[in-house]
């Protein structure tokens, strides 16, 4: 297969999985490559993402791993034969690819959970309210690129499936415009958790004993629970995390957040006085 110049997250974490899998076998790559009728180089790219790999191939090494959980076969098996070109395509060259990344994350997932403490998530912001966060971006951006930022946001809104956050009410209360951009960013976060499929939850600044401010995280479900993921912001861009002991970590994590969080109905009625009140 052509190698790829610049693998996206999805076909990486692929390749990740396949490594993981043979490591769990206790075979190198040589050992892999013998068993395929491939070489060496061939498995490391495979690995790596830098160049695909058939239904065909996927099956037979996950023979060779010894694996036999199906629905995890079955999974990567879509990973390795999706042809999808979404339409964050269009912001390829544009655009860091962490922001590609997710958006292609958000259009494989079964269901998707936030915890946000200083800003509401990308997926509920209005246009103003995302082009603030954008504009105090530092180093500051051309207004060519904060255009191209605030555009892609919105076009990748669209919520279909199960969509559970929990934020914090400094998220709320931060301005990040003016008195008008944040009335109106509450009173979206209001319609949108009146959906079916988003759920919404506040915590409150009176909350006695409340030390998770740093478990600020999307947590994004794939179609396994061994597929799930784990971004958080770094300064330079956004981390995926997938290992095992780390995303049962974070569904641990978001749990206890959302334990002592206000139920459905009580964060709709404080987010409505929050609004009221501008």
């Amino acid at each position: 297969m052509v190698q790829r110049r610049e693998p996206t997250a999805r076909q990486m974490r692929l390749g990740t999985e396949l490594r993981r899998l043979r490591e769990d076998a206790g075979l190198t790559a040589v050992q892999a490559a013998a068993l395929l009728g491939a070489n060496r180089v061939q498995i490391s790219h495979i690995e790596s993402g830098l160049t695909g790999v058939s239904e065909e191939r996927l099956r037979r090494l996950a023979s060779h791993y010894a694996c036999t959980d199906q629905e995890f076969i079955e999974a990567l098996a879509v990973m390795a034969t999706d042809r999808t070109r979404g339409w964050w395509e269009e912001y390829r060259g544009l655009l860091p690819t962490s922001f590609l990344d997710i958006s292609e994350l958000n259009h494989h997932a079964s269901h998707r959970r936030d915890v946000a403490v200083l800003y509401v998530p990308g997926l509920l912001q209005t246009e103003d309210y995302a082009r603030a966060v954008f504009s105090a971006r530092v180093p500051e951006l051309t207004s060519e690129e904060l255009e191209v930022r605030v555009r892609h946001r919105m076009a990748g809104q669209e919520i279909v499936i199960p969509y559970e956050l929990v934020i914090h009410e400094a998220a709320l209360r931060i301005r990040v415009s003016d008195r008008g951009a944040s009335r109106a960013q509450l009173v979206k976060l209001l319609k949108l958790s009146e959906s079916d499929n988003i759920t919404v939850r506040i915590i409150p600044f009176d909350l006695d004993g409340f030390g998770r401010a740093a478990s600020t995280m999307t947590y994004v479900g794939g179609p396994v629970p061994k597929l799930d993921t784990v971004v958080r912001d770094v300064p330079h861009g956004s981390a995926f995390i997938d290992s095992e002991s780390q995303l049962s970590a974070f569904r641990t994590r978001f749990r206890k957040v959302e334990a002592v969080s206000l139920d459905p109905a009580q964060s709709r009625d404080f987010i409505n006085r929050l609004a009221k009140e501008l």
